[in-house]
């Protein structure tokens, strides 16, 4: 359903261009939810923003594929790419405070972007938003499509949010961590919500997250980015099972256990990489344990690519030999 091979986001600084994205691959499939996960500054919301074709018309340099159901989206102008944003792909941006217009009541942004989509009445719009704001749980919406964002809750901003993203019923919906900065019994209810508006429509998911435990009772699969790139992808259970990337097993290793054995968390040592100037090996290597038993400083020197094992694929030279450990500790 979604394709996207090599692609490269640079934005133009004073300082020089900025390597958001160096190199991202990704494939989706119809009705799967796929985990983004990685640490900020990876490059996931750009990932996102990219397919959304938010830097169309910007000074953004663009380049490798994305495509959708066989459509080349880079290759649209602004214009075509406005009737795939909303309508084929929706997106869910992670605070609705500052997605949302202030100046405008909810009813009126949620019919807006279906109008844009469907020739019917203000009228017939404003009833798909009262319906819309019902399905996604919101109490007394024949009253409450007439307040404004401020006058809604953080959790029901995010559900009214997702209203907006899926009232035009999109392939493909991107949500990018859409439960920040909500407390646990409300990011339960939106993550059941968005499981079951998907079960209802079908819909592919792209899920962006820090929490593996949330990708956990989501996802199907993961994809797990560093530096601009996927440095794995794989199911569920394989990540969490047997990760094969260095960053990945530092990911795992440093989630809390629930058994209490060991209340110590393991952090991954150093930084993450400068955008402005990327190492010309691995982009991890300088943080990682095992870069020290590949020979001839292939980690320091060659840019690693990324290994397809069946349906299991990393980016390291020490996996590709086989010199990393098969096990290691995993949190609960």
């Amino acid at each position: 359903m979604l394709s996207v091979k090599n692609l490269s986001v640079q934005f133009p600084t004073d300082d020089g261009m900025v390597a958001a994205l160096n190199g991202m691959d990704l494939q989706l499939h119809r009705g799967e939810t796929v985990g983004l996960v990685g640490e900020s500054g990876s490059g996931k919301s750009v990932t996102s923003q990219a397919i959304m074709g938010l830097f169309k018309e910007t000074r953004a340099k663009i380049s490798g594929e994305i495509t959708f159901e066989g459509t080349d989206l880079l290759a649209l102008s602004e214009d075509r790419m406005r009737t795939f944003r909303g309508k084929k792909i929706g997106m869910i941006f992670q605070d609705p405070l500052s997605a949302m217009h202030p100046f405008y009541t909810v009813g009126s942004q949620i019919a807006e972007a279906y109008r844009v989509h469907n020739k019917v009445s203000r009228k017939a719009a404003k009833q798909v938003a009262i319906d819309m704001l019902a399905r996604v749980g919101i109490p007394d919406p024949k009253k409450r499509v007439d307040n404004y964002p401020h006058e809604f809750s953080g959790g029901m901003r995010q559900r009214a949010m997702i209203a907006m993203a899926l009232v035009c019923e999109p392939e493909l919906l991107i949500a990018d961590e859409p439960t920040t900065a909500l407390d646990v019994t409300v990011q339960a209810q939106i993550l059941d919500l968005i499981s079951e508006l998907q079960a209802e429509t079908n819909s592919a998911v792209i899920f962006v997250t820090h929490d593996l435990g949330v990708v956990a009772q989501l996802c199907q699969r993961v994809v797990v980015m560093y530096g601009g790139q996927c440095v794995e992808q794989a199911s569920v259970r394989e990540i969490f099972t047997a990760p094969s990337h260095p960053y990945t097993r530092g990911l795992m290793a440093s989630m809390p256990h629930l058994s209490g054995e060991d209340d110590r968390l393991t952090p991954i040592p150093g930084s993450p990489p400068a955008l402005l100037d990327l190492p010309s090996g691995c982009i991890f290597a300088d943080r990682c344990e095992f870069a020290a038993l590949v020979p001839d400083n292939r980690c320091q020197n060659e840019r690693p690519q990324l290994l397809v094992t069946g349906e299991h694929a990393a980016r390291c030279h020490g996996h590709e030999m086989s010199l990393l450990p098969k096990t290691i500790k995993v949190g609960a």
